[in-house]
């Protein structure tokens, strides 16, 4: 039987929610030998850890406990790590997901080793070239050798920067996937309650990004529109490990932690945070998977960014971007959302539960060797 070897490189929570979708979609075929190399960029065990407990993943074949430091010296650190094990397994196939320094860096890595590179959420941009992200999804896709796209825009930017059409697929958002093997059982949990909230009767609140966290000034704006929407609606406030640091740094903890009607929570498990996702009454963020969960699971969203990569969820689904950060365009939209006049948003096409079929199918085709 033929046979083929596919590395699954993963960083990030995001990372970890695609990848056991696809892991799995490998693992149905018998001749492919799909393994998982973990760079450590998110280090913290209600990061990492429980993500790979909750979503039915084996420990990863390779640790290579990546973390900290500038984007410069963390990509770097990866690229050599992750050569060694390039050179060791000499894979057939590499496969990375998103957008995220552990993407950009082992994507380089099989380029430069010419291993066959796989980018799943290929072609989405933003247009914003100071985000870290816009800079490394266009390094991804320029020495990539298979696109899997989860939009048409992406598609079509692809397109535009001279992708052959016959290596892109559109073939949904493989996100999705692990939303629909889980809502159910995040469904029962009803973490909100454990909180003291009611269902459908909070707003769910993340913030990670630079613009948002790391300076005084964007943090005073979270910070003044969480006081503004906790004055209307009960709010919960899932604190990333770099917003908490910050926010420790600029002296401004005490500020929230005294905030009247807001609850605040450490990182959330995947079930945990989709639960509270389930029971919110709109979500607010700054992150690009939530708005493509939201989108599905037809909760209102505001994206708390000058920029979105994910178009088609501002176009055809739930989410609005406050593209000029101002806490009273949140506040306004939050008014119109608790008020009954959300928009009503539809889900994607193929976004459906069944990507990382395709996408399975799509590279055993391409790259398994004959029998």
């Amino acid at each position: 039987m033929a046979h083929l070897k596919i590395i699954n490189v993963v960083g990030v929570r995001p990372n970890f929610i695609k990848v056991g979708a696809l892991h799995r979609a490998f693992l149905h075929n018998k001749d492919v030998e799909s393994k998982i190399v973990h760079t450590g960029q998110h280090f913290d065990a209600k990061m990492s850890e429980v993500f790979f407990e909750q979503l039915e993943l084996p420990q990863p074949d390779y640790y290579l406990g990546i973390n900290g430091g500038s984007h410069s010296v963390q990509t770097a650190q990866m690229m050599m790590a992750f050569e060694s094990v390039l050179l060791d397994e000499k894979p057939d196939v590499v496969l990375v997901v998103g957008d995220v320094n552990s993407t950009v860096a082992c994507a380089l890595v099989a380029a430069k080793e010419q291993v066959p590179l796989v980018h799943v959420e290929a072609g989405l941009r933003s247009g914003d070239r100071t985000m870290p992200e816009e800079i490394n999804r266009i390094l991804i896709d320029s020495v990539s050798n298979l696109f899997f796209t989860t939009e048409s825009s992406a598609t079509e930017n692809l397109l535009r920067e001279g992708i052959s059409k016959e290596k892109i697929h559109f073939v949904g958002n493989v996100m999705i996937d692990s939303l629909v093997r889980y809502r159910q059982k995040a469904q029962e949990l009803h973490v909100g309650k454990q909180f003291g909230l009611k269902s459908g009767e909070y707003v769910l609140v993340t913030m990670h990004r630079p613009d948002n966290v790391d300076s005084e000034v964007g943090l005073k704006g979270v910070l003044t529109m969480l006081a503004s929407i906790a004055e209307r609606q009960k709010v919960i406030f899932s604190m990333h490990p770099r917003t908490r640091l910050s926010l420790q740094r600029l002296g401004l903890l005490l500020r929230l932690t005294a905030m009247e009607g807001v609850v605040l929570v450490e990182p959330q498990g995947y079930l945990e945070f989709l639960s509270l996702m389930l029971d919110a009454r709109l979500v607010i963020t700054d992150s690009g998977g939530i708005q493509e969960e939201t989108t599905f699971l037809q909760i209102p969203c505001i994206t708390y960014r000058s920029s979105t990569e994910r178009p088609v969820t501002v176009a055809l689904g739930t989410n609005y971007l406050a593209s000029d950060l101002s806490p009273q365009t949140v506040l306004g939209l939050v008014d119109e959302i608790v008020a009954g006049n959300a928009k009503k948003g539809s889900i994607p096409p193929l976004w459906d539960g069944h990507a990382a079929g395709r996408i399975a199918a799509v590279v055993l085709e391409t790259y398994r060797k004959p029998s």
